[in-house]
C-alpha cells in the first residue's frame, strides 16, 4: 500500500508529442530565468554586507564595549549605528549610508566598519 502512487507523466508517441513537451519545457525555462534575474535585481536591495568594529573611545578607562555597525546592501547603501558606552551611560548613533558614503561626518571608526562591510564577501 503506497501513500504517493502518483502516475508518471505519458511518454511521447510521436515526434508532434515530443516537439510539444520541448516547446513547454522551453516556455518553462524562459520563465525561470525572468525570475531568477528579478531576484538578483531585487537582492540588490536586500542587507547583504555587514561590518563591525569594537573601540573604546575614553583611552583611560573601559574596554572595547562601544562598536560601529555598517549594514548594507549591494549598491552599498543602508545605515551605520554607532554605540559609545561609558561608565556614566550609552549612546547610540545612527547614520544613513548611500553608495559607501554619508552626508553626516563619519567617525574613523564608522569609516572603518563601512570598508569592513564592503569588502564582505556577498553571496552570488
Amino acid at each position: 500500500m503506497s501513500f504517493f502512487s502518483k502516475k508518471p507523466p505519458a511518454e511521447p508517441q510521436n515526434i508532434d508529442e515530443v516537439l510539444a513537451q520541448f516547446s513547454a519545457l522551453k516556455e518553462q525555462c524562459a520563465q525561470l530565468s525572468e525570475e531568477v534575474k528579478n531576484l538578483k535585481k531585487d537582492n540588490l536591495r536586500n542587507i547583504n554586507k555587514v561590518g563591525i568594529t569594537r573601540f573604546n573611545p575614553f583611552g583611560d578607562s573601559g574596554g572595547n564595549q562601544s562598536f560601529s555597525l555598517a549594514m548594507l546592501d549591494g549598491n552599498n547603501c543602508g545605515a551605520i549605528i554607532t554605540s559609545l558606552f561609558s561608565r556614566d551611560g550609552n549612546r547610540v548613533y545612527g547614520k544613513p549610508v548611500e553608495n559607501g558614503a554619508s552626508t553626516y561626518a563619519l567617525s574613523e571608526e564608522e569609516k572603518k566598519a563601512i570598508e569592513l562591510a564592503q569588502s564582505a564577501k556577498q553571496p552570488k
